[in-house]
């Protein structure tokens, strides 16, 4: 049997088979004849939600947009597109989605299933553009559900695979935009303290901070700004200095020794939203590829006090880490997300691959932002007790138990993280 690894090379899948359906008909075909399976995405997730012992359907080859609706504004696509490929064609369209990712390598329907995010004060994540939801269920019913119609709604877009196989999303398509994008270097972590952090990550579209943590300062400051058409020359002068961060002079990579070719354009050149909005171009290896990832959320109104106990780690973190980001997120409505009713802040890290110390050191960042209950990232690595998990996604838990049962009484869709994380 094929070994089969995810993308980052940290987790080796122990399903027996891997089916790659053509057609609608084939993936009810398959669900119903499997006794138990798991939809694997893009191979973007560190841990086994995607993982079961029996076997593994992927959506590749249902990749198509199936309707762009000009006039309601929304496109309806197969669950296996990527975003990247999504873009092009809706820029192509002359239009947009209101966020995306740092990688646009990622499904949509990953993605919206794990409640994967982009940046920015106003921008929720992915999983807000969804406005109905297709899904093929274990007894190889299809399922639809819309918002704003069918109450469940909310509890089944970031659904974390366990309600079924997602084939069709249609989502809210907003007019296309530009988005310049000008790197910052240095700039330090007391200019976030007495209301700083609010006024540096709202003053553009979208703003990330990068440290390595190996001092009191962040390295970098990703701003993209909706380009409104101004005077480049003079817009790149009025923007030289971020905060007291100075504009980089050459284009940058966020983890050290990386080639900046990998990233999208900078510099402050202005570009398609869907070539600016991702950290990383479509048609490049993402990030540091051999690597592990976590990702904490914090309520808004914590984040400073929240860095600064990070940054009492930073010894034992900056020898492990390949480079830490900071992303604002706004609250949604999702059961399951951790940005549920609440603004948050991602805490973000980018490890070496070396699991033993990283799982060593998990605990000790995560008992830091105990006080601030930070919500671990389903698709991340994180070592919290599951009563802890589920306590931090506690507001809906029980309906989102009662809503899996319902569309999968035999536990099909089922795995051991499922039942480790949300059923024990």
């Amino acid at each position: 049997m094929e070994q089969r690894l995810n993308w980052a090379g940290n987790y080796r899948y122990g399903s027996s088979e891997l089916l790659e359906p053509a057609s609608m008909e084939e993936v009810r075909d398959m669900v119903v004849s499997s006794q138990r399976i798991r939809v694997l995405g893009s191979r973007h997730s560190f841990n086994g939600i995607a993982d079961t012992q029996g076997s593994q359907l992927s959506l590749r080859k249902l990749d198509r947009v199936i309707e762009l609706d000009r006039e309601q504004g929304t496109v309806t696509v197969e669950g296996g597109i990527r975003y990247g490929e999504l873009g092009h064609y809706l820029n192509t369209e002359g239009f947009a989605l209101h966020n995306l990712a740092s990688l646009p390598h990622i499904s949509v329907a990953g993605a919206v299933s794990t409640a994967t995010h982009g940046s920015g004060d106003r921008n929720e994540g992915l999983a807000s553009a969804v406005r109905s939801i297709e899904l093929v269920k274990a007894d190889g019913e299809v399922s639809v559900l819309r918002r704003g119609k069918d109450a469940e709604f909310e509890g089944a877009v970031v659904g974390l695979g366990g309600l079924g196989v997602v084939t069709k999303l249609q989502l809210d398509v907003v007019p296309a935009f530009q988005v310049s994008q000008t790197i910052y270097d240095q700039l330090p972590l007391t200019a976030l303290a007495e209301g700083g952090f609010n006024e540096i990550m709202s003053a553009a579209y979208s703003v990330s901070l990068f440290t390595n943590w190996e001092g009191p300062a962040f390295n970098q400051v990703w701003v993209k700004r909706k380009w409104t058409g101004e005077d480049e020359t003079a817009s790149a002068q009025a923007d030289s200095n971020f905060f007291g961060a100075a504009s980089a002079p050459a284009k940058r990579h966020p983890v050290p020794g990386q080639s900046e070719v990998n990233c999208s354009e900078q510099l402050g050149v202005p570009g398609p939203w869907h070539e600016r909005l991702p950290h990383f171009r479509m048609d490049f290896t993402p990030s540091a590829g051999n690597e592990l990832q976590s990702e904490y959320f914090v309520p808004r109104k914590h984040a400073f006090e929240a860095l600064r106990s990070i940054e009492g780690l930073r010894e034992q973190i900056a020898p492990l880490l390949y480079v830490s980001e900071v992303r604002t997120i706004a609250a949604d409505r999702f059961w399951m997300s951790p940005c549920y009713r609440q603004d948050s802040v991602g805490l973000h890290f980018t490890w070496k691959p070396e699991w033993e110390s990283v799982r060593q050191l998990l605990p000790l960042i995560e008992q830091a932002l105990a006080p601030f209950e930070a919500r671990p990232h389903w698709a991340k690595l994180f070592t919290m007790e599951p009563d802890k998990v589920q306590s931090l996604y506690g507001q809906r838990l029980s309906d989102f138990r009662h809503l899996l049962l319902q569309y999968d009484p035999t536990g099909k869709f089922r795995n051991a993280f499922l039942d480790t994380y949300i059923f024990e």
